[in-house]
């Protein structure tokens, strides 16, 4: 699943034959890329480790973040397999784990984030729209059996692609398609086009979420006119969340449909498709880059979050007395 590729049998790899991958920027720079993002990745999710630790799960908002910081650590410990496999550092035995398991968990736990977002963005649309009605959408049990929900259904989802495969040897594990069985090949694209359609849903929920926050905040703004930095703070807040979504995810999902098509057909020109692999590469390499920007979400968004952070408890402090003036009406906009 690291990647998708040749998922018409034969077919695709006699066109693979034909038409070689450029590997040089992916097995020379990405590598070096990749591991500054998995030490970054490591120390701050480590850190939002021990900070949650000692935060309740109280609130489905606190319950979203726990479960996108666990995905966020999983996915950080699979780097180190595909920073070796693509640098060939490692023997091709390591390159068969990374086609059969690694990287179908780094795959699993990125779109179990991808809807962790969604249900950020989902709760806190709630919270500004109704926050005074009690559903059983606000309640933890709700959040709690989502979460499972999620996680059961990307593992079964997830679980072929580790089984349906054949015996790794040095030639097939070139690439990941070349293990996978004729079933595999045909569920590894039922995957493939479940999660393109799993991002584009909460893209598009989260789409129709912030235009109607965003048109709530405004007139909050117009009503109190007010010009001074704490509103301004409230708008970055309100939009943090789909600012760190559009830029990590989106580019991919652009990419990946058109590198799919390339890949499933003998009409596209060679130079072309090298360059949409080279393009798949780096905007993967952009998706990555969440398990680094979601910390900033827990910064910015939690108040529980940073008051358990030494460094930031000073500014806690201080923004909390600063915020006393404020009306009920601003505070439905702040969040949690």
């Amino acid at each position: 699943m690291l990647e998708t590729v040749n998922t018409t049998g034969m077919q695709g790899f006699n066109k693979s034959e034909r038409c070689p991958r450029d590997t040089r920027m992916t097995q020379l720079l990405f590598p070096v890329l990749y591991t500054v993002v998995f030490f970054t990745g490591i120390l701050l999710n480590t850190l939002a480790l021990w900070v949650f630790i000692h935060i309740p799960s109280n609130s489905t908002f606190i319950i979203y973040l726990k479960n996108t910081l666990v995905a966020d650590l999983i996915m950080t410990l699979m780097l180190p397999f595909k920073i070796l496999s693509d640098s060939r550092l490692a023997p091709w035995q390591l390159r068969g784990f990374v086609c059969t398991f690694s990287s179908v968990v780094f795959y699993e736990t990125m779109y179990v984030g991808i809807m962790m977002l969604g249900l950020i963005a989902f709760d806190r649309f709630l919270k500004i729209i109704v926050p005074f009605r009690k559903t059983f959408v606000k309640k933890t049990a709700f959040a709690k059996i989502v979460s499972i929900s999620i996680w059961l259904l990307m593992f079964l989802i997830s679980l072929p692609n580790m089984i349906l495969n054949k015996e790794a040897t040095a030639s097939t594990v070139k690439k990941c398609a070349s293990l996978k069985s004729p079933l595999g090949l045909l569920w590894h694209q039922v995957v493939s086009h479940t999660c393109q359609f799993i991002f584009w849903t909460v893209f598009i929920l989260m789409l129709l979420f912030y235009t109607v926050i965003a048109k709530k905040v405004y007139d909050s703004y117009r009503k109190f006119k007010s010009r001074d930095s704490k509103h301004k703070r409230l708008e970055a807040k309100v939009f943090i969340v789909m600012a760190v979504f559009f830029v990590c995810f989106a580019p991919f999902h652009f990419v990946r449909v058109p590198y799919t098509h390339s890949q499933t057909t003998n009409k596209t020109d060679c130079r072309l498709e090298n360059q949409l692999f080279l393009a798949k590469e780096s905007t993967l390499f952009l998706a990555t880059t969440n398990i680094c920007m979601d910390p900033l979400i827990y910064i910015i968004l939690c108040k529980k979050f940073t008051r358990k952070v030494p460094c930031m408890r000073w500014r806690t402090k201080t923004a909390a007395s600063s915020d006393e003036h404020h009306s009920s009406q601003t505070d439905n906009i702040t969040l949690s």
